[in-house]
């Protein structure tokens, strides 16, 4: 059988590679870390405080217009310039990681894995731009599915995979090999296409111009467009189901009577297995139905699948449905993730993708860290039956406003249709 065109596009093994680079550090900012300050004794008061390291990933859209601009290797062109100064950068900074004392210094350590964190987020937001301006609207599902695929392969290498070869490489060793990877990472960027850039107007020549240029065209760019407070009503809508649900998934676990070995199997191998085939098939409906309709599919589906847990809140113990339960729900929801990512990457113009994506994800990402944070007194106040039917129909006011985004502004791939390939 012959595979569709979108998937003989040999830059997506690019994007899987650059998926596996970014994905390598975020471990050592998070649970690597904190396993390593746990063995050298440091108390639980100071391995908390570590939370505030991964603000990076949160606040990325704060220093994000800087990597718009002219990168520091301009020869090697925008996006892979600024990759090319970033991950030697980062390979600096885990191989300082290696070298630190945390049960004697632990101070450098949180600095060093701080410095990592920025990095690792400032990577980020330079690799959505050159998926999004290396591959048209109908392959961005295909190129998200194999940014997670080597995104999820770089965690298990820097977290399982470092603790497993502590016993004997010992920490400094594992984590300079983590350091060693990034000479690979280099090599990727070297060998990856330069996205052409777009067409911009003449810089101003004073600094302060050039910075409120920086700052504000972008975001004056995007609410000039037709729909535009509609689009961010509903981006910031969209993972708000999630929110409330997710948030309470371990004491609804445990409350339904689940021994821990049964958790770590449904939400360890075989919620990861389908959330990797989840991603890979929204990606492959963004390619067959088009954007619109990729979306109302798997967003109400997600929808409707999130009612599985208001079954399981009525059979407490039933294994067999929790492992059904969590393997559909991740399925469907990494479907769901996929088409909206790529919906996302849609919406950025190409002179102002790293700024507009970063802006655009973090605004998603704000129901987890604000509305998420009452899931835990619903759940209290209602009951797990009737928390789960709330958190499920939470998600249609998102869905509604999505129907009217569609109806009334179709996904416009503002500065993406007339994209000239690679160099």
């Amino acid at each position: 059988m012959t595979l569709p065109p979108f998937l003989r596009d040999r830059r997506l093994f690019t994007m899987a590679a650059f998926g596996y680079f970014a994905g390598l550090p975020l471990p050592l900012s998070g649970f690597t870390l904190t396993q390593w300050l746990a063995e050298g004794g440091i108390s639980l008061a100071a391995i908390g405080l570590t939370a505030n390291i991964g603000l990076a990933y949160t606040l990325k859209f704060l220093w994000s217009p800087l990597l718009d601009q002219r990168a520091p290797l301009a020869f090697l062109g925008r996006r892979r310039g600024w990759l090319a100064a970033i991950q030697p950068a980062l390979a600096l900074a885990i191989a300082a990681l290696a070298f630190s004392s945390p049960h004697i210094h632990p101070l450098p350590t949180f600095l060093i894995a701080a410095g990592i964190a920025f990095l690792s987020a400032s990577q980020d937001i330079v690799i959505d731009a050159w998926r999004i301006e290396t591959f048209p609207p109908d392959s961005q599902g295909p190129a998200l599915g194999a940014y997670v695929l080597g995104y999820r392969a770089a965690m298990l290498t820097s977290g399982a995979g470092v603790i497993a070869s502590v016993g004997w490489l010992g920490w400094h060793g594992a984590l300079l090999g983590v350091a060693g990877l990034f000479v690979i990472g280099l090599g990727v960027t070297l060998l990856a296409g330069e996205p052409e850039p777009p067409e911009t107007p003449p810089a101003p020549s004073r600094l302060g111009a050039r910075v409120a240029a920086a700052i504000v065209e972008p975001l004056r760019d995007f609410l000039a467009r037709p729909g535009a407070w509609l689009v961010l009503a509903y981006v910031a809508l969209f993972y708000l189901d999630e929110a409330l649900a997710g948030k309470m998934l371990a004491p609804l676990y445990r409350a339904l009577g689940f021994d821990r070995a049964t958790v770590a199997l449904a939400t360890g191998p075989i919620s990861l297995t389908c959330t990797l085939l989840g991603y890979a098939m929204g990606g492959t409906l963004v390619a067959w139905l088009g954007m619109g309709r990729a979306l109302i599919a798997t967003g109400f589906t997600q929808m409707g699948f999130m009612s599985l847990y208001v079954v399981l809140t009525l059979h407490p113990g039933n294994t067999a449905l929790l492992y059904t339960t969590v393997a559909l729900e991740a399925f469907v929801q990494a479907m769901a993730m996929a088409a909206f990512i790529a919906y996302l990457s849609s919406l950025c113009t190409l002179r102002f993708t790293a700024t507009q994506y970063a802006l655009l994800s973090s605004i998603a990402a704000m129901a987890s860290h604000t509305l998420g944070g009452l899931s835990g007194f619903g759940a209290q106040a209602l009951g797990w039956t009737a928390f789960y039917s709330v958190a499920m129909f939470s998600a249609l006011p998102s869905m509604v406003l999505m129907l009217v985004i569609l109806r009334h502004f179709p996904p416009m791939p503002q500065g993406l249709s007339g994209r000239v390939k690679s160099r």
